[in-house]
């Protein structure tokens, strides 16, 4: 025994883990994002494998996803500013109303229902798929970005969302800032920076929110300290990060066999896929 853990158990969660690692770093190579876009559906489906009740399933999936992000998000961000891509004064504009967001949709996720996770999911994910398999560039609402107090709240907006989906906001703030004007390469840049303002608290708050939840399924063991703190798997994180980015270079050589369109395309379908899984869930 580990922790008071049978081995058997232990061991079993742990090849689990690795390979939905591996499947994640593969689709987010593929598709071009290391964000909850991936690693959310990718856990969801594991921790229905294992057994995690239905309770705490899906917000153990974003808090995990919120942890999973912030190595990743860090490192994205660093490169993309050596390269002068990120548009500070937007990260600045962001960073206060972004993290006030992310406050905010942690406590919520303290009492919020599981549906809603699954909701908030269906509803950005769809959205983004429906651009991605329809979308045309010249869909746009300005050329020129819209003033302080706009952005602020868009931030504002972009927190909630992103920690209850488990996303690090690059999906959202994309959208955002090619909608005014902003090309697609500066858009992903700056967007890097919301990684970083998103995952720390966002995993943060999910302990939090999560903590007094753990002792009302003593008998599930991927809840149980320290396999996991509060709504973050910590054996999920540890086991997730390597295998991912171990497996991200393969999925990345697939995607540079296939055009750009098909891409958006594979990824959109892949967005639809999930959301219909979500929303079966909801009757079954």
């Amino acid at each position: 025994m580990i922790f008071g853990i049978p081995f058997s158990e232990l061991a079993w969660l742990a090849v689990a883990l690795l390979a939905a690692g591996a499947v994640t770093g593969i689709l987010a190579g593929v598709f071009g994002v290391g964000g909850g876009a991936v690693v959310v559906p990718v856990l969801y489906e594991l921790f229905v494998i294992i057994g995690i009740p239905e309770e705490v399933r899906m917000p153990l999936c974003v808090g995990t996803s919120l942890a999973v992000i912030i190595p990743t998000s860090i490192r994205s961000f660093n490169a993309h500013r050596r390269k002068g891509a990120v548009d500070m004064s937007i990260v600045k504009i962001w960073a206060l109303p972004v993290i006030i967001g992310v406050v905010l949709g942690s406590y919520v996720a303290r009492f919020a229902p599981a549906d809603v996770f699954k909701g908030v999911f269906v509803v950005v994910a769809g959205i983004s798929a429906f651009r991605l398999l329809f979308g045309r560039e010249s869909w746009k609402i300005s050329d020129t970005m819209p003033g302080n107090s706009v952005m602020r709240a868009y931030g504002v907006l972009i927190g909630v969302l992103s920690s209850l989906m488990g996303i690090g906001g690059g999906q959202l703030s994309n959208l955002f800032m090619t909608f005014y004007g902003r090309p697609i390469h500066q858009a992903v840049a700056t967007s890097s920076g919301l990684g970083v303002l998103i995952s720390i608290p966002g995993a943060l708050g999910y302990i939090y929110a999560g903590w007094p939840k753990a002792a009302d399924f003593p008998d599930v063991v991927a809840l149980q300290p320290p396999l996991a703190l509060g709504y973050v798997s910590v054996i999920g994180f540890i086991l997730f990060v390597p295998t991912s980015i171990w497996t991200a270079p393969i999925g990345a050589r697939l995607a540079h066999a296939l055009p750009k369109r098909k891409l958006e395309v594979l990824f959109g379908l892949f967005l639809s896929v999930v959301c219909a899984r979500f929303v079966f869930s909801f009757f079954f």
